[in-house]
């Protein structure tokens, strides 16, 4: 299979013109409705509150990950060779990973680079909805059998997901 050249993204200005936009919006609204600027900006400080701790994990794990880890060893745990224990270790990651996902695309991206198969990025995407602090509650409102088939189907959809997702790469490819 032929690697395919990486595309450079070109920077441009558009990040900080939609700050620009969002501060002109809110500006306005200020004009306006003060208390509605000050309810908008108390969420956004509630809401940075919630992310600002994950998104400064996840940017330790980016710096770890550059740090330790090279393509070959990325290649090797979670490459086209990496095997079951790829996938295991996708699953296992994937439900220990916590707060919100957005954050964690920056380290999949990453691993991408480095070799990570799309399949198992899938995976630990899917996986993220075995959630292990709402086990407990799960199996008190539902019951042990319940949770158990219920996290079963998690996993066992997450490397379906993972299955279709290396099937439709491998179809891509071969149209290129």
């Amino acid at each position: 299979m032929k690697e395919k050249p990486q595309k450079r993204t070109k920077k441009g200005i558009g990040g900080w013109l939609f700050l620009a936009i969002v501060l002109l919006i809110y500006g306005v609204t200020a004009l306006f409705d003060s208390g509605l600027t000050l309810k908008a900006m108390t969420s956004f400080i509630q809401l940075l509150d919630k992310v600002l701790p994950v998104l400064l994990i996840v940017f330790v794990l980016i710096f770890i990950v550059n740090l330790l880890l090279e393509p070959a060893r990325v290649k090797k745990y979670l490459g086209s060779q990496s095997g079951i224990m790829g996938w295991l270790t996708a699953i296992v990651g994937g439900i220990l990973s916590t707060g919100p996902i957005y954050p964690w695309y920056a380290l999949l991206k990453d691993l991408r680079e480095k070799g990570m198969k799309t399949s198992l990025a899938a995976v630990f995407l899917y996986s993220r909805a075995v959630k292990l602090p709402l086990l407990p509650l799960l199996v008190h409102y539902f019951g042990v059998i319940y949770t158990l088939v219920l996290v079963f189907y998690l996993i066992a959809f997450s490397v379906i997901s993972g299955l279709v997702m290396e099937r439709i790469q491998s179809v891509h490819s071969e149209a290129d």
